[in-house]
Parts: C-alpha cells; structure tokens; sequence
C-alpha cells in the first residue's frame, strides 16, 4: 500500500495548522541586516512526541503587517505558507510557530526546510526573507540499530544483526528488480524503519492507514515503515511485503509528474505483480466475485480501494488481475511504457491509448470480459437513477381537448411515457377559486423567456457570420 501526500509538505500534509505565539524578549545582534527588519539567527527543535518548533529572532523599525512561516519539504516543489499573527508593534521580539504531529500529518524522516517572510505594515512591497534552517522530524523513541547497504538504510530496534542483514538483502534486491522492469535508475537514498510494536507503528503512521497493513511506503520522503517482529524475518510473507512496498517507490519514480497520478490500481497492481503474482488465493477472490455479483470494474479502483475487509481484498486480487491480462494481452513492455508514459503528465486516455491503442475504459471492459467470460450480470455501482416519486393529488388523468400537457413528475430520465398525464382545471378568476392551475400565466413567462432567447441566438449567428465574411 502507498499512501500519496498532497503538495506542500509533501503530498500526505495536507493541512497545516499552525500554532503560533509572539514572545517579546531581548535578542543578540542580528546576523542579517535588511532595510527596516534585523534577522537573528534562527533555531528549531523537533521532537516525535512534540513535533517541530521554530523561532526567529527580530527586529523591527517599523511594525510588520504580514508574518508568515515558509516550510518547504524535501522533495516538494514550493513552500507551505503558514501566516502568524503579526507582533505587536516594532522592536526586538522572537516569532515562533510549531508543527505538530497529530495537526500536521508528520511522518518520522520527513526532511523540513524554513524561513521567515515579513511584510511591513506601511507598504505590501517591502517583504523581507529570513534565513533558512533545516531538521528531520524523527521517530526519537527508540534506539535504533542501522545497517546501510548501496541505496537502502535499515533501521530496526529488535533484534540481532542477522535480522537488519536480511531485510536489507531483501529491500536491495527488491529495488534492483523493480528498476530492472520499469528501466529507471535510482540513486537517492531510502530509509527502512522497522518496528516490532504494533502501537508504535501505528503511532508512527498516522491514524488514517488500515488496520490490516503491515507496510507502508511513502514516495515523496523516501522512506518505508513496516511492522515485523524478532522472530517474523524469516518468515515468507516478509520476502512480499518489503518487495511489494519498495515497488511503489521505484513505481513513482517511472510516473512521477505535477500533474495527474496514475489509477491507484496499476501502483497496486503491479507491486502486487512483482511481490507475489496473480496467484490462487487472488484467482478464488476473483472466482468468488462473479458468482456473488460484486466484481467492480477498474475506474472504482482509481482512487483508494473499499474499506471494508471482503472490498478491501478484492481490490487487490482485480488490481493484480487486471496488470496480468495486460501482460497476456499485450506484453511486458506494454505494461512498462503504461507506466512511464504517466511521466510526461498524461491523462488516463492518453496513457491507455499510446501504449495499448485503446482509452482506460475500453481497457477495463476488455478485463472484465476476460475475468468474467460467461458475462454473469454484476452489482452496478455508483450513482443510480432516482424512482419515480409519488404523483400529487389532482395530477392524473386524461387531458381535455386542447387543454394544456404537463411533464410528469418522477418519471426521470428514460423513464417509459405514461398512459396518461397530468390535466388542468382553468382558473375561472371567481372569489375563492383556488384548485385549478393558471396554465397561460404559468407557461406565458417562459414563453416570452424562449423567444428572447431565440432572437439573441439568431442576432449573434448573424453577426457572427458577417464577422466571418468581413475577415475572409
């Protein structure tokens, strides 16, 4: 499983509340002079337990109308801002700001530039920058045992050093394999934090993440979580679960773009592909969907998956099913240049139809059929049409000759004709007389509305067709 944050501070940080404060207090010379504010030199603390604390020193001559924090993750492309409340007057002060981790979505090993941006209160464009100052919010408790290999570092706190050695064969392996297939060459580190508490994993992950995932991976800081036990490393599940995470990261390697990522079931399936394969657990959890009616097609997939244990599964077994028959059908390199052709910002259809010749949804139809070959009838979801409502009272009956036609009510797109519809009674304008229905005042001012519309649509076709004559 991936998890994708937002952009800013990183794309998982996606809302950053700031708990800011001002302290007046006296300040050493500053270290950076600008025209009418001294910046000192400014300091943060970062703690797992109190997230990451930031203050600069100041001084102003004149008071600041605008104080924001600029904090920049490692690998996103700009800043989050975060505004502060502006001090109160001029002088020398200290601004601080705190990121916590429950607020903030930190994740341990996420790398935090920032800086200072003060706009004066007398003119918006005199905006001065301060320095900036870096820190890594780490998991700070635990001491962890590391073991690095040529790109992944591991780092675990129970267990021998014959337990940090094979997950480390394992992770560099697993990332030599995915690179081979999807032709790309890593060369920025990973960091492998592994933990033997399932409290302190989850405490780590966040709340957000499933209660049956056992790893995590998070492209955008490069760094993968997993929970395995002392005596778990042996165990075969092992050599899936460290393979199948560490795909996703060479995964947004190959598709990385600004723009649009690829459906959450090509990152599936194919970590799911390379880990393990279509297997026979994954066939009977597909069998078992036809009978039942409950098979989805692949653009319910694009997102996240069902949360409920029995969807939750199935994701997966279509994911990897669906990459299988584009393997069959089309071939590796098919599968390869579907993925990489997601780098130069494509959309879906563009991607589908450079690499296979046919738009995603003809795609997943093609899957469906091959999945589903007696063409058994599956559960339709999404939106459905609303029933027909109940018909107000007075509203059925035959119409009289020349009498007005009413559209039928409930009836709803594609709805069949009714045998009959709605008749009126003509408001004979007598005291009291309120059942019938003014059908010349009701239907006259859409009338007037209708012609109004038709003679602006006919004034601009005909000035539009001069317009085209005069420029030809």
């Amino acid at each position: 499983m991936t998890v994708r944050p937002s952009v800013g501070l990183g794309r998982r940080l996606a809302v950053l509340l700031a708990v800011a404060g001002v302290i007046i207090s006296a300040v050493p010379t500053s270290v950076t002079a600008a025209t009418w504010i001294d910046f000192g030199t400014p300091t943060v603390s970062s703690s797992f337990a109190s997230g990451v604390a930031f203050t600069q020193p100041v001084t102003l001559s004149e008071p600041a109308g605008r104080v924001e924090l600029l904090v920049t993750q490692e690998s996103a492309p700009g800043p989050q801002v975060i505004v502060v409340p502006n001090p109160p007057g001029a002088g020398a002060m200290t601004l601080k700001d705190a990121l916590s981790r429950a607020d903030d979505f930190l994740l341990p090993n996420t790398k935090l530039t920032a800086r200072w941006r003060v706009t004066a209160a007398s003119d918006p464009t005199k905006v001065e920058l301060g320095p900036s100052i870096s820190t890594t919010f780490a998991d700070d408790r635990f001491q962890w045992k590391t073991q690095a290999g040529n790109l992944v570092t591991v780092h675990w706190v129970q267990g021998s050093d014959a337990f940090g050695q094979r997950a480390l064969r394992i992770a560099e392996q697993a990332i030599t394999n995915a690179s081979k297939l999807l032709g790309v060459t890593e060369t920025a580190p990973i960091d492998f934090f592994i933990y033997a508490d399932e409290n302190a994993f989850r405490d780590a992950i966040g709340p957000g993440v499933r209660e049956n995932v056992g790893g995590l991976a998070i492209p955008e800081i490069r760094t993968l979580f997993g929970l395995i036990t002392e005596g778990q490393i042996n165990d075969s599940w092992v050599g899936i679960v460290i393979p199948h995470e560490l795909t996703h990261i060479v995964f947004d390697t190959a598709s990385k773009n600004p723009y649009h990522d690829p459906p959450h079931w090509l990152n599936e399936g194919l970590a799911v592909y390379v880990s393990e394969g279509y297997d026979a657990g994954f066939r009977s959890n597909i069998s078992d969907a036809i009978k039942s009616g409950t098979l989805m097609p692949l653009d319910g997939l694009t997102g996240q998956f069902p949360t409920d244990a029995t969807g939750f599964t199935l994701g997966y077994a279509e994911s990897v099913s669906a990459v299988d028959y584009l393997v069959r059908t089309y071939g590796k390199d098919a599968l390869v240049k579907l993925i990489r052709s997601y780098a130069s910002g494509r959309t879906d259809d563009e991607a589908f139809k450079d690499a296979l010749g046919i738009d995603a949804e003809a795609f997943s139809n093609a899957w469906l059929a091959d999945a589903n070959p007696g063409g058994k009838p599956l559960t339709a979801y999404g939106p459905q049409p609303a029933p027909s409502g109940p018909v107000p009272a007075g509203w059925s009956g035959a119409v009289s000759p020349g009498g007005p036609i009413a559209t039928p009510v409930g009836g709803g797109i594609g709805a069949a004709a009714p045998s009959s519809v709605p008749s009126a009674t003509t408001d004979t304008g007598a005291p009291g007389n309120t059942g019938g229905l003014d059908v010349e005042a009701w239907v006259a001012p859409f009338v007037a509305v209708n012609a109004i519309v038709i003679l602006i649509v006919v004034l601009v076709t005909a000035r539009s067709s001069r317009r085209r004559s005069n420029s030809s």
